[in-house]
């Protein structure tokens, strides 16, 4: 396990500047993760008692078990990105076994994937590590493509399954997000009927948020608004790509904002673009996951400090794929097992 000293050595001469950052947005305003996180936010809501039993089973398992965060292994690439592309680098994941194995070989808290790689192996696997079925997909073979999303699962085929939750994407901002918006919060009224948590992977797509000066796809405001929208249709859970900019609703000229959300309430260092997406997920009341990003070179680098960040913001984890399978097993699961330790790590401690 990675002490302070080994995470400091990784991020070489960033180290000061991501561990001695103090937010803007004090932690004491927070809802923080912790080993009570369900007891303390969820046994006051709505949630009835299988969700609970759920996001306990979830918190509750593998090297982060009982801390309050979180590692989940994600795998929709095959859909989302096209199979080739995606495991060609590694074609051992083209077969379904191997997605599941990674997750239980990588100590993550949970398998997030496709209907038919759970179906494939759920009677083998689904009581050995939590499911977490992805049930919608932008599926990439109409032409030309458009930002949508379609049901490729129901919430009884998650269930019937063994699955304790259910994970969708809205793309926030397509000509599509309001269709999908009322999918999905169907499709997540139902499974918290049938006790299953939601995760919802909030994104945002608009050519128009991309300009010549700036791709405002990651914008804290933006994706800070929509986790907020996320946190409304009661996704127990929010994913959302890491912030790099600022300013989109100021600069593409439409919505609202006010000058306090860019002085007051953030800066332009990441652990505060981070955690204005923690503000607007009810102060950190729903939990804030990040992604991982695709694979690169400097992979093991680059996730340690995702994880910094996402952590000294306020957030819960992340849910890192390429990254871990586009590897042989052993290097996926040396970096799967390297973000947790940042996790496991009590010297770095919110911002």
């Amino acid at each position: 396990m990675a002490n302070y000293s080994d995470i400091q050595q990784t991020l070489g001469d960033k180290a000061e500047y991501f561990l001695g950052h103090t937010a803007k947005v004090s932690k004491d305003r927070l809802h923080a993760p912790g080993p009570d996180w369900v007891d303390r936010i969820f046994a006051q809501s709505d949630r009835n008692i299988r969700v609970l039993r759920s996001l306990q089973a979830i918190l509750g398992h593998g090297r982060l078990g009982n801390t309050g965060y979180l590692s989940i292994l994600p795998v929709d690439q095959g859909i989302e990105h096209t199979a080739g592309a995606s495991f060609a680098k590694n074609p051992d994941y083209f077969d379904p076994e191997n997605i599941i194995k990674l997750a239980i070989e990588g100590g993550c808290n949970a398998v997030a994937t496709t209907l038919g790689v759970l179906g494939m192996c759920a009677r083998k696997y689904a009581h050995k590590i939590p499911f977490l079925l992805k049930f919608n997909h932008n599926e990439l073979l109409r032409y030309p493509n458009i930002h949508d999303q379609i049901m490729f699962g129901s919430m009884k085929q998650a269930y019937e399954m063994g699955c304790v939750a259910v994970g969708a994407t809205i793309y926030f901002g397509s000509a599509e997000s309001r269709k999908q918006i009322v999918e999905v919060s169907r499709a997540f009224e139902m499974a918290h009927e049938l006790g299953m948590a939601t995760v919802l992977w909030c994104y945002l797509r608009n050519s128009d948020f991309k300009t010549a000066k700036m791709d405002y796809h990651v914008a804290a405001d933006l994706t800070g608004q929509g986790n907020h929208l996320g946190a409304t249709i009661q996704a127990d859970i929010v994913k959302q790509k890491l912030p790099e900019n600022n300013g989109g609703f100021k600069d593409l000229n439409f919505g609202k904002e006010s000058e306090a959300m860019y002085t007051e309430l953030c800066s332009d260092h990441p652990i505060d673009l981070t955690r204005y997406q923690v503000v607007n997920d009810y102060m950190g009341r729903i939990g804030l996951i990040n992604s991982g990003g695709p694979s690169g070179e400097n992979d093991l680098q680059q996730a340690i400090e995702t994880a910094v960040i996402n952590k000294r913001a306020g957030g819960m984890g992340l849910i890192s794929g390429r990254k871990a399978f586009q590897k042989p097993l052993k290097e996926g699961v040396e970096l799967l097992n390297a973000i947790q330790d940042v996790y496991l790590c009590n010297d770095v401690t919110l911002a």
